[in-house]
């Protein structure tokens, strides 16, 4: 069965200057796709996208008009067919804290505006444009969107109550925007990676880093961005694969703490 075609397409990788999101935009590169990183570091997003021959535009997700900038710039590069949301926020804080003391909630809005809200302004403009583009298989598909959750979705430790509710967010909002654009031949499907090696975790000192992978059953070692770009590539390129969300963790279960 034929793949989705995607030599002379574009995409769109959010957060895609480091980590998981370069990972993905050089797993696109490597298959003919015009990227674009949609990302707030310039300097890294810039040097990536000089670098795969792609373009760099700075974007805050949860802006409407930073959003519509990307997918414009997308647009002039050839008919969108991918978006990759990796751009992502973190806080931690307990929803009452030792000394009685509430959340704030300002923190709580704001990561659920980056991880939830983001999510969904890149989704629905990326969206509308591969809705306007010719199918490129028999079956009618014209492209996919894979957006990016994580296992505190499931398993929400002490103090994640806002990344975990922004995360729980995707994983729910994936099957009915699925069923949205099934119609426009768009599929959509999320990845909910565990631990992996990213440059939030390498700051941490080795023997953190080691205790962290021992909680992994198996294999039993920090998950790679590269592994995640790997799944990413065989959700674009299985056409049967649609309104799923696929955790990548080794069978790990995040415990309270």
């Amino acid at each position: 069965m034929p793949r989705l075609n995607l030599e002379g397409a574009s995409a769109i990788v959010t957060g895609g200057a480091s980590g998981i999101g370069e990972a993905v935009a050089r797993q696109l590169a490597d298959l003919g796709v015009h990227v674009v990183i949609a990302d707030l570091n310039a300097d890294k997003g810039e040097a990536l996208a000089s670098e795969l021959k792609g373009i760099f535009v700075s974007t805050n997700v949860a802006s409407e008009d930073d959003a519509a900038a990307a997918v414009l710039a997308a647009t002039d590069l050839g008919p969108l067919r991918v978006l990759v949301n990796s751009a992502g926020i973190g806080w931690a804080a307990r929803t009452v804290d030792r000394n009685n003391n509430p959340a704030p909630l300002d923190a709580f809005k704001k990561v659920v505006d980056v991880n939830l809200v983001g999510s969904f302004n890149m989704l629905r403009l990326a969206a509308a444009e591969m809705a306007k583009t010719d199918p490129v298989t028999d079956d009618g598909q014209r492209g996919v969107v894979i957006n990016l959750t994580s296992v505190a979705a499931f398993d929400g430790q002490i103090g994640q109550a806002a990344y975990s509710a922004s995360k729980g967010g995707v994983v729910g909002m994936t099957l009915p925007v699925a069923r949205d654009l099934a119609e426009h031949g768009i599929r959509v499907n999320t990845i909910a990676p565990g631990l992996f090696d990213t440059q939030l975790l390498a700051a941490l000192p080795a023997e953190a880093r080691e205790s962290l992978a021992r909680t992994i059953p198996f294999p039993r070692r920090l998950g790679r961005p590269a592994e995640y770009a790997e799944l990413a590539r065989h959700i674009i390129e299985n056409r049967m694969l649609n309104g799923e969300v696929i955790r990548l963790d080794g069978a790990l279960r995040m415990a309270p703490r």
